[in-house]
């Protein structure tokens, strides 16, 4: 391990190396003039098939299923690593240049929402949908859904990317991350031991904002890490995982806006329900 000083005053070096050196700087604002495309639907919805994108279209597709037609969608593929997130026009929408960014089109002045966690909540209020109005029950679930906004940056831009993303592997970060990344598995497990879902008997946003995050990791999906945290130790979690990924609006979430995996699991853009159609019939035809 070797040792560091920090200087005095820090000074933003830009060659910091790491797999997403070139889009990180510490300041905000746009880079370039970009204007945004609009589609026919109520919610435009600007984002990637992260796990933080992810969220969004799951509960997006979730409601679809439900019968909520008003919950219809246009999905825009944002490349964060090409700097679309830095256009002008989705900084319009997020000044905080992040994943995902939802403009709800319905009424007769445009409402913008972001952070994953909003949306959920926003869509959820909006609809009437997947977040108790009892207040005993909202509270566990909120509580659950802000466990997730306080606990998966540990996991994401601390384990995953001195784990996966780093130029260099480094012991103390690893270690550091490691561990606290297998406390919050045994806070879920411990959780979803006693209960079904993790607002209770009910399936609610705090799932679906947690699922993509920790469900991803139980399931393989994230950083390659599943041996090294030893994921199979947390049974009931990945009881939750695999009952969450059996749901077909979860499956249907996960391929829009996706650019990693199997070209059959990606839906760079999904603008009418008959998308998900069509890869259907990529996937058979390649089988073919």
């Amino acid at each position: 391990m070797s040792d560091y000083t920090p200087p005095k005053v820090w000074t933003w070096e830009k060659e910091s190396g790491g797999r997403f050196a070139s889009i990180n700087r510490p300041i905000a604002g746009p880079t370039h003039e970009k204007e945004l495309p609009v589609g026919r639907h109520p919610l435009q919805l600007y984002s990637l098939g992260t796990p933080n994108g992810v969220k969004v279209t799951i509960m997006l597709e979730e409601l679809l299923a439900l019968g909520h037609a008003g919950a219809e969608y246009d999905a825009w593929l944002i490349k964060i690593g090409e700097g679309d997130q830095f256009g002008s026009g989705f900084v319009a929408i997020n000044p905080n240049s992040k994943i995902p960014a939802l403009m709800d089109r319905s009424g007769p002045t445009p409402v913008r929402v972001f952070e994953s966690g909003a949306i959920l909540t926003y869509l959820a209020e909006k609809f009437g949908a997947f977040l108790p109005t009892e207040p005993a029950k909202r509270a566990e679930c909120l509580s659950w859904l802000f466990w997730q906004m306080g606990s998966a940056p540990y996991l994401g831009g601390g384990f995953g990317h001195f784990y996966a993303y780093a130029p260099s592997k480094m012991e103390y970060p690893i270690n550091r991350f490691a561990m606290e990344t297998k406390r919050q598995l045994d806070v879920l497990d411990r959780r979803l031991a006693e209960s079904e879902y993790l607002g209770g008997a009910d399936y609610t946003i705090a799932d679906i904002a947690v699922f993509p995050w920790y469900g991803g990791l139980v399931k393989g999906w994230l950083y390659d890490a599943a041996e090294f945290l030893a994921v199979h130790e947390y049974r009931h979690v990945n009881r939750w995982a695999d009952q969450l990924y059996a749901r077909p609006a979860v499956q249907r979430g996960r391929m829009v806006n996706r650019v990693q995996g199997e070209p059959s699991s990606q839906l760079h853009e999904r603008h009418e329900a008959s998308d998900f159609e069509t890869k259907t019939q990529d996937k058979i035809g390649a089988k073919g």
